[in-house]
């Protein structure tokens, strides 16, 4: 199934532009059965990135625009009277599907963001008191606006921690950009004319397969020096959890897979390990007066850490 998932990210790559390490990532995070934060401007194309996706992946796809008056019954569904039957029926929300474009989340109140995030936790849904499973493929990619805050419900530290990866979208090169406009005019990004390229099956085949990729002692070792690290540093105030562990292990062993190797290398720990801590720790007030970023501090403390041979 290599070749096939070779063949998807090909695809993928000629349909997005100028986003190549970050379609590796999305893919890599849905591979470890993980959540993604989109955080970028409007327009640089977040939702075309993961309908494209769904598509190539042939599995279903739901979209939900987050509003303030969104309920978490719009999201997992609810129950009504239906008269002409005169029985309880149960209408089944947008939650119910393999890929979920959580858009704007933070537009909404915290009580409907914690039933979405607890539907990503436990992968089920109670409506009315009764329990559903989600499909085994479910995964959730909420996008985020960093330039606009007002009428906002930021997402609680605790709440960002349940997803694997937060992405940066940024702008592309300027050929990146013209080929987009190109692709656009002549109607070449029309998501209703994609070819799955890997079925259900084969994608929870593949998923088997990364499990079974190895990680090393000492290549954990060097992980939880890198997470522990963050809770000892003068420049952060708040330190990654033992989840932050847990990702950067599972999405390492996605990303060696997806380079063509059964063994992760501290490479791979390092090509995630950004992505993955970035929303799970808070610099200090006095570096962030400074003007530092946080990637800027976890590529200076992944520096500081010694690579095991």
């Amino acid at each position: 199934m290599r070749s096939e998932l070779t063949s998807l990210i090909e695809r993928y790559e000629e349909r997005i532009s100028g986003q190549k390490t970050n379609l590796r990532l999305l893919l890599a995070a849905i591979l470890s059965g993980g959540h993604v934060l989109l955080e970028g401007v409007p327009g640089t194309g977040k939702t075309q990135m993961v309908r494209t996706l769904a598509g190539l992946l042939g599995g279903s796809f739901h979209r939900i625009q987050f509003t303030p008056d969104l309920l978490p019954s719009d999201i997992t569904g609810s129950t009504i009277f239906n008269m002409k039957e005169n029985t309880f029926q149960t209408l089944k929300g947008p939650i119910f599907t393999n890929v979920l474009l959580a858009d704007e989340i933070n537009r909404t109140p915290a009580k409907t963001q914690a039933a979405l995030l607890e539907a990503m936790e436990e992968k089920q849904v109670t409506i009315q008191g009764e329990t559903y499973s989600l499909d085994e493929v479910f995964f959730v990619v909420a996008t985020q606006n960093p330039i606009e805050f007002e009428g906002t419900y930021p997402l609680p530290e605790a709440q960002q921690d349940r997803f694997l990866f937060k992405l940066l979208i940024e702008f592309p090169s300027l050929e990146e950009e013209t080929d987009v406009l190109k692709q656009v005019l002549e109607n070449r990004l029309d998501t209703s004319t994609l070819e799955e390229i890997l079925s259900m099956d084969q994608f929870v085949g593949i998923r088997r397969e990364i499990e079974a990729v190895t990680i090393s002692d000492s290549v954990l070792n060097y992980t939880m020096e890198i997470v522990r690290k963050t809770r000892d540093a003068d420049a952060i105030r708040f330190g990654a959890s033992t989840r932050a562990a847990i990702s950067i292990g599972k999405a390492a062993r996605a990303w060696a897979y997806l380079e063509g190797r059964d063994y992760v290398t501290p490479d791979d720990i390092k090509m995630v390990t950004r992505p993955a801590l970035r929303h799970r720790i808070q610099l200090s007030p006095h570096v962030e007066l400074e003007g530092a970023t946080v990637d800027q501090i976890i590529n200076e403390l992944v520096g500081s850490v010694p690579v095991p041979r």
